[in-house]
């Protein structure tokens, strides 16, 4: 049994971000279990980590694929995990995919730690690129754009696996932004248990733009909210990371500074939500 990721944190997040949570008017998820139904999806995928556990991740160039940063990490020992452990099923619905790739290297946010304080930083900095073995030539499989996050109130959405969609993933076309704050997105999209690094769309003209990734689950006012962070900035430190051609080797073990799961912050409308 795959074991699913998804990091749970304690959010430091003004109330007045986030005045009522209304999410009537989110569409439900629908399941994209059918080749039409996941046609324009194909470059959303399954990265399968170690065979102990998954999240999801997306195509944003032929060779490389998007995620959140502590999808890298061992969930127990803090470690990173070998990268070239991690395959990406782009596609992948009920045990097949459209290409299957290994990862040749890979590089987190230069400022992100794994087990460090609770913090709008770390969701912040919750963002991985990983460069393919090869790059994804299918035609079927088109990498997405990305585009500078929209602004509070607008309406988004996500493609994600999860500990019960393991085997196709799902759209929930909309969802919205219900704030923002240093950097980190506040959003009322459905995710769960394999969600992270999984690609939050904005859609305009037709097209979906890649705005953010899933970071954590949080809990506002007894709803629950995914965290995101504004991708802007972290995807030119990235392809800087990339082009100055780090990520062959593992980066040293960071910091580990833990917290304990349950408790809530006396300065925060978020709390833990216990896995």
């Amino acid at each position: 049994m795959h074991r699913a990721f998804l990091c749970f944190l304690a959010l430091a997040l003004a109330l007045a971000l986030v005045p009522s949570i209304a999410l009537a008017a989110d569409a439900r998820l629908k399941q994209l279990d059918t080749m039409d139904a996941g046609r324009d999806w194909q470059a959303v995928g399954r990265l399968d980590i170690n065979g102990t556990g998954f999240c999801t991740g997306a195509l944003i160039a032929p060779n490389l694929v998007l995620t959140a940063a502590h999808c890298l990490y061992d969930k127990k020992t803090k470690a990173r995990i070998n990268h070239e452990e991690i395959e990406f099923r782009a596609g992948w619905r009920h045990g097949t995919a459209s290409a299957y790739r290994l990862v040749r290297r890979a590089v987190v946010h230069p400022k992100y730690q794994y087990d460090g304080s609770v913090s709008s930083e770390r969701v912040r900095n919750d963002v991985a690129l990983l460069e393919l073995q090869r790059p994804i030539q299918n035609t079927t499989v088109k990498p997405f754009e990305t585009a500078q996050r929209p602004r509070n109130g607008e309406k988004v959405g996500v493609v994600s696996y999860a500990h019960d969609r393991s085997e196709a993933p799902a759209l929930q076309e909309v969802c919205g932004i219900l704030g923002s704050q240093k950097g980190v997105l506040v959003m009322s999209c459905e995710v769960d248990f394999g969600s992270s690094g999984a690609p939050i769309f904005y859609f305009e003209a037709g097209d979906a733009r890649i705005v953010s990734v899933v970071s954590a689950k949080a809990e506002i006012q007894g709803a629950g909210v995914a965290l995101g962070s504004d991708l802007e900035d972290s995807l030119t430190l990235l392809r800087a990371e990339l082009a100055a051609g780090r990520g062959h080797q593992q980066e040293p073990e960071p910091g580990v500074n833990r917290i304990r799961v349950g408790s809530v912050r006396r300065d925060t409308g978020a709390k833990f939500i216990k896995p």
